[in-house]
């Protein structure tokens, strides 16, 4: 059989140029453990007051993001990173339109609906034997 008669067929080529080294990977991790921890040291010795702790937090989730979009998801290290950024946005921004939207929906119900009038919704339900 001759070997020249053989066709090869990639699929799904990947570029090695945006995998990552066991390295970057290692340090990724590292980084990713410490910040964890410090956040969860914060909270729990109550090393900072409410409003510093809530923005100090909030800073080291932002750090997170990105160590995990740098050394994890290898954005920004490709040859042609358009595509991949314009998706990795647009991924952000429904995320950001769900997280936005939910908070907004338990914000105003909350706000409509203060203690008294679940007491009084309550009580017109056994009334009515419901």
């Amino acid at each position: 059989m001759n070997k020249s008669n053989h066709t090869h067929i990639v699929v799904g080529h990947h570029d090695n140029s945006t995998r990552g080294t066991l390295a970057t990977y290692v340090i990724g991790y590292i980084f990713s453990i410490y910040l964890t921890i410090t956040a969860y040291l914060l909270v729990e010795n109550h090393l900072l007051s409410h409003t510093p702790l809530f923005l100090f937090i909030l800073a080291l989730a932002f750090v997170q993001f990105i160590v995990q979009v740098f050394f994890f998801l290898h954005l920004g290290r490709e040859t042609r990173p358009r595509w991949k950024l314009a998706v990795f946005f647009g991924m952000v921004t429904i995320v950001f339109i769900l997280v936005a939207g939910s908070l907004w929906i338990m914000t105003t119900l909350n706000y409509r609906m203060s203690t008294k009038q679940m007491e009084n919704y309550v009580e017109s339900q056994a009334r009515q034997g419901i």
